[in-house]
């Protein structure tokens, strides 16, 4: 990994990137698509995940290599951002919005929502956006959430679900697309419980008893799947899974049914400082703590820290609780034998691409051996 690394930083310093980045390995993004055409069952879409693959020419880089236009959206703001870019995008709520954030971007936005499809929880949701179709006087979109098995609110059961179904017919500007079921539990369950195979398998039999609640023009959606259990999926009743951080795997997404993927964003970073580290107070402290393994006897600071990341280079780099976090100049210890000098870039490996990607205003494209793009990230919002 250390020429990897090396090469890495010489592309930015030719690029005269001397600033915290995040950077993207094109190839490595391109290795893990084919990796998920290739596992993907027959018969299902993908559809992308916004708010973990937040930057418009990554999610169309993506969206065209797999031929898809649908996309789980979470943020009314990245919504219409997303809705402006992609004019021929579906859009899909991955958890259900406040009757009040809908309105207003119903009212106030910009782009056309009408191909939005949002996502209902409750009976007391379903009639709120009963009330605010008629309010407004337009058709809505909508998909249930249900509960296979996380647990974290939808539907609870198939009994649940036709009830709310039932009383659909009283708000007649409400459109049922189909369901949204979320299975994250799956890959966590432990053995003496039955394990992930086990736990999937049970995840989609529920799904399966829920879509028999359906009608035949209630079935344009039947979602399932993350990016950790996605290409798990082998003759589900869905027509579609949901994913995004897998193709650049943090390292929350390093599962097993992610294997052979490639870790392909890092944060990158100058470091700033390459010290013989000393705690505040006496010196006999900082020996003795070094002594006992406690306190590293060389280490660095870096422009910036405190991210959501986890050290990646140079090997051996690690955080130090006695000296804590910092975004502004982060103190990381390093072995006795490192050799990164003041100017030389450290890397981080994200946890998740959620959030992180967007950090750092653009993305710098790594390829061939250089920066070949910058790639605007949607800002927070």
């Amino acid at each position: 990994m250390s020429a990897y690394f090396s090469a890495l930083s010489a592309a930015l310093k030719s690029a005269g990137i001397f600033q915290p980045c995040l950077v993207l390995d094109l190839g490595r993004l391109d290795r893990n698509i084919a990796l998920v055409k290739d596992r993907l069952a027959p018969g299902l879409a993908v559809r992308l995940v916004d708010k973990s693959l937040a930057c418009p020419p990554l999610l169309a880089h993506i969206a065209k290599a797999l031929g898809t236009n649908h996309v789980m959206t979470f943020h009314p703001p990245i919504s219409e951002a997303v809705l402006k870019a992609f004019p021929d995008a579906d859009l899909l709520y991955g958890k259900p919005m406040p009757v009040g954030a809908a309105r207003a971007a119903l009212v106030n936005g910009e782009a056309d929502w009408s191909r939005v499809c949002w996502l209902i929880d409750t009976q007391d949701r379903l009639a709120e956006y009963g009330a605010l179709a008629d309010e407004l006087e337009i058709e809505l979109r909508i998909a249930f959430e249900i509960d296979v098995g996380l647990h974290r609110g939808g539907f609870a059961s198939p009994e649940a679900l036709s009830q709310a179904l039932s009383a659909l017919p009283s708000h007649k500007r409400l459109r049922c697309e189909g369901v949204m079921a979320y299975e994250a539990h799956a890959p966590h369950i432990p053995g003496l419980f039955g394990g992930p195979v086990k736990a999937l398998a049970k995840a989609s039999a529920q799904a399966t008893a829920f879509v028999a609640c359906l009608g035949a023009d209630q079935r344009r959606i039947l979602n399932i799947g993350g990016s950790k259990t996605a290409l798990l999926h082998h003759g589900s009743v869905a027509n579609e899974v949901s994913m995004g951080s897998a193709f650049v795997l943090p390292s929350d997404f390093a599962t097993p049914g992610l294997e052979g993927f490639q870790p392909g964003a890092f944060i990158a970073t100058p470091i700033l400082k390459v010290v013989e580290p000393m705690l505040p107070g006496p010196l006999a402290v900082t020996r003795l703590l070094q002594a006992l393994g406690r306190f590293p006897h060389k280490g660095c600071y870096l422009y910036g820290g405190k991210w959501m990341a986890e050290p990646a280079f140079p090997e051996g780099m690690q955080t130090n609780g006695l000296l804590g976090l910092s975004s502004n100049q982060q103190f990381m210890g390093l072995p006795a034998d490192a050799t990164p000098r003041p100017g030389d870039h450290a890397f981080l490996r994200p946890t998740q691409s959620e959030a992180v990607l967007q950090q750092f205003g653009s993305i710098a494209v790594f390829s061939g051996g250089r920066i070949i793009d910058r790639w605007p990230a949607l800002p927070m919002a």
